[in-house]
């Protein structure tokens, strides 16, 4: 798979791995850790979500233009691996719960996902931009695309087992203090505490604990919610803190491999290469591929928008709506976060291979043109869950019944399909759109424009909240069809552009 690609592509993939599984870690576990340490609902742990996603890919604009002006994009890189694991040790760290100093602690958290987000600013766009530069070679070009998918692939290997570390890791610690794990308990927990229960979900609260204690019933329901609550969130932290781990792995193999990573400000001195191409272009092209990049960076916005639901509403659907056993087999909520991941190690050489078919035969789509299809695919598994949550209570409903007992409950099977196709949408988008930027971009703005990438992504995910309102307010399956809506039109605009973009990137 790597023969004919440069040889620093695997390390630069590697590298990327700990950041990958933080990054999943996170979209697993974040809201349901916020709604369990805090007590809050699922609209403010949904818009702590948002400005943490749209801070991790805003931030990359300041990483890019840092490496753009210092051309020190391998140093960048380092500071910002150090920094992300500082932030997951910030996080990491357990508190008591229930939280009685609510500013305070939540002040902790929110810096350290700032910390997180602002590594991760500083590594994640230069990282693509040194990937992009392997490519700049006459030798590489033809084979952009398919080096970013491959890249891609290899980076979420590190992401498939995030979700399942921290569900271990918290499901270890409730069972070595005598519990076992429940969804909906948390909820019910800090309901009991603040006195907001309805009758009915007060008896299943009663019901649960007593099916969750290995060992003698409780007597005392308060002290039992305080104990859960403060286990099942000091899991959480535990969970965050094998994200350090996988950062300085990831350090480690940056640091092995450094030197043989391209290298920008080597070559604008030694070679010239950089200055010979800057003068080749002219004012007029460099401001053609700028509006050209401006342009796909706002249809992704909305692909963004939809496809990062996964970590927020698609998340709360898992915990609220969908039967949680396989068979005979139990599962969590976090555990879905390893079908995204999982599916694109999975179809990564898959589409590969389809893409390559139609290269040689002079068929195959330009990158734009695979981007706008992205968007009709993400538009069918929105479809998908629309036509499977026909029928169901709303959130308020199910949240005044304690939960919904497992009869009512939908099979996991809708979301694993619904997640296997928007992986395939996904592949069609994300590392295209990566390949696209590198392909176009004018090269003293390789890094700006990486990070111009990310920025669009940071717009969609500072939107992600809308989700979690309308998650909350309006029946589940008219919340997946607004997503439907969004990337249709986004489709739509993205085919109008075609001729324009491909006639860019000639």
């Amino acid at each position: 798979m790597f023969k004919k690609h440069p040889k620093g592509l695997l390390p630069a993939a590697l590298a990327n791995m700990g950041e990958r599984f933080g990054f999943y870690t996170m979209m697993a576990i974040l809201t349901l850790f916020l709604m369990a340490k805090f007590g809050l609902d699922k609209t403010y742990s949904g818009l702590i979500y948002s400005v943490f996603y749209f801070s991790i890919y805003i931030l990359a604009l300041v990483g890019g233009i840092i490496a753009d002006r210092t051309r020190n994009y391998k140093g960048t890189i380092l500071v910002g691996l150090i920094v992300m694991a500082v932030g997951y040790l910030l996080v990491a760290l357990p508190t008591p719960t229930p939280v009685r100093n609510m500013a305070l602690y939540l002040t902790i958290t929110c810096f350290g996902l700032f910390t997180i987000a602002f590594g991760n600013g500083l590594f994640k766009g230069n990282l693509q931009a040194l990937v992009g530069q392997m490519y700049d070679d006459p030798k590489y070009s033809n084979l952009r695309d398919s080096g970013f998918s491959i890249f891609y692939m290899f980076i979420n290997v590190g992401a498939i087992f995030a979700p399942l570390a921290a569900v271990g890791i918290r499901n270890w610690w409730l069972s070595t203090n005598g519990f076992q794990y429940n969804a909906d308990l948390p909820e019910l927990c800090h309901g009991f505490l603040n006195g907001t229960l309805t009758p009915e979900a007060a008896t299943r609260f009663q019901t649960l604990a007593s099916e969750v204690s290995k060992t003698a019933l409780p007597n005392d329901m308060g002290t039992f919610a305080a104990d859960y609550l403060n286990v099942f969130s000091t899991g959480f932290h535990y969970a965050f803190g094998i994200a350090v781990i996988a950062m300085a792995i990831s350090l480690v193999i940056f640091l092995a491999n450094k030197r043989i990573l391209p290298d920008p400000k080597l070559a604008a001195a030694n070679k010239q290469e950089l200055g010979k191409d800057e003068i080749r272009m002219e004012a007029k092209e460099v401001r053609q591929r700028i509006w050209a990049l401006i342009a796909v960076f706002a249809v992704v916005i909305f692909f963004w928008f939809s496809f990062h639901q996964n970590g927020l509403t698609l998340t709360f659907f898992a915990k609220d709506y969908t039967l949680l056993k396989i068979g005979s087999m139990d599962i969590t909520a976090e555990l879905f976060q390893t079908m995204n991941p999982f599916f694109v190690v999975f179809l990564t050489p898959v589409v590969l291979a389809v893409f390559g078919w139609l290269r040689a035969r002079g068929k195959e789509p330009s990158t734009p043109n695979k981007i706008a299809i992205g968007m009709g695919i993400a538009a069918l598994a929105y479809l998908v869950m629309t036509l499977g949550s026909f029928g169901l209570p709303t959130a308020a409903q199910a949240e005044a019944m304690g939960g919904l007992p497992d009869a009512q409950r939908v099979t996991p099977f809708l979301l694993i399909g619904t997640y296997f196709i928007l992986t395939v949408a996904e592949l069609c988008i994300s590392p295209l759109g990566i390949s696209f930027v590198s392909k176009v971009a004018p090269p003293q703005y390789q890094g700006l424009m990486q990070g111009g990438w990310l920025g669009a992504t940071a717009i969609g995910n500072q939107l992600l909240f809308i989700g979690a309102v309308l998650y909350d307010t309006i029946p589940i399956w008219a919340t997946w069809s607004v997503f439907v809506v969004v990337c249709l039109v986004a489709m739509t605009v993205m085919f109008s552009m075609l001729r324009w973009l491909n006639r860019i990137t000639e």
